[in-house]
């Protein structure tokens, strides 16, 4: 799921918090610098956004901030101006605010990786979890980031000569990586803690398999996972891959011994 489209990024301005003359509602310069810490928990300076009018600073930070971020800033519009603050903010107009802002925090929080080492398949599962995501939610783009974690140690395990059976599981494949791939034998000073973060991980990418294929649309299962509990798959699977990657790009291609 994305964050605001453009025209819920105009509906917050003009028509719940309001513009008059370019000024945002009551908002001097002082005032909006201050709103972002004050009500939203954010670090935003305003005066390194384009824009010379509160209202154009306000669009283009709103605009191009992460959905978590937005979410925050229409909590903190929300607090700043609550129901009945003005005749054109009601209770529908304040619960719908609130309804955006609820919509940004179910997006899934770690972005969409793009790794570097990865095949075709890769990128097209990636691409249809993406597309998933925002138009039918994450149940239904679980199991495609499934295929693309998958697919990706796949990738990674031809690419560096290591030899996976046709059938391997993703978590031989990814204990295969750590066993074989160059990058894991460093003789880094924090080793332990890291391979306990691995050996999680490797928890992590185990547990998968059964909410796929008990969980999710992948097959005609009568009981789906919940919306929190596919994000939190979503969120982990991302998160492998994009650690995996950053690992293996600074490694060039090695045959196993």
């Amino acid at each position: 799921m994305k964050g605001l489209k453009t025209s819920e990024i105009h509906w917050v301005v003009n028509s719940y918090i309001g513009v008059s003359e370019g000024y945002l509602g009551d908002f001097s310069y002082r005032t909006h610098r201050e709103f972002y810490p004050a009500h939203c928990d954010l670090e935003i300076d305003p005066d390194s956004f384009p824009g010379k009018t509160t209202r154009e600073k306000f669009l283009a930070i709103l605009g191009s901030a992460q959905p978590r971020d937005q979410a925050a800033i229409l909590r903190g519009v929300a607090h700043k101006y609550p129901a009945g603050s003005d005749e054109h903010r009601t209770q529908d107009s304040y619960k719908a605010l609130l309804r955006l802002a609820k919509r940004c925090t179910e997006s899934a929080a770690v972005d969409a990786p793009t790794p570097a080492l990865a095949s075709e398949l890769v990128h097209h599962a990636l691409q249809d979890a993406a597309t998933l995501l925002e138009q039918r939610g994450p149940v239904s783009a679980l199991d495609r980031v499934h295929t693309a974690l998958h697919a990706y140690l796949k990738a990674a395990c031809a690419r560096c000569g290591i030899e996976a059976a046709d059938q391997a599981t993703m978590t031989n494949l990814l204990k295969q990586l750590r066993q074989q791939h160059p990058c894991f034998h460093d003789d880094g000073r924090h080793n332990e803690a890291v391979a306990r973060i691995l050996q999680s991980l490797s928890n992590v990418v185990d547990s998968l398999n059964p909410l796929r294929n008990q969980g999710s649309l992948a097959h005609p299962n009568s009981r789906l996972a919940t919306h929190d509990e596919a994000v939190l798959a979503i969120n982990a699977t991302r998160t492998v891959i994009q650690y995996l990657d950053a690992k293996f790009s600074k490694e060039e291609p090695q045959s196993a011994s």
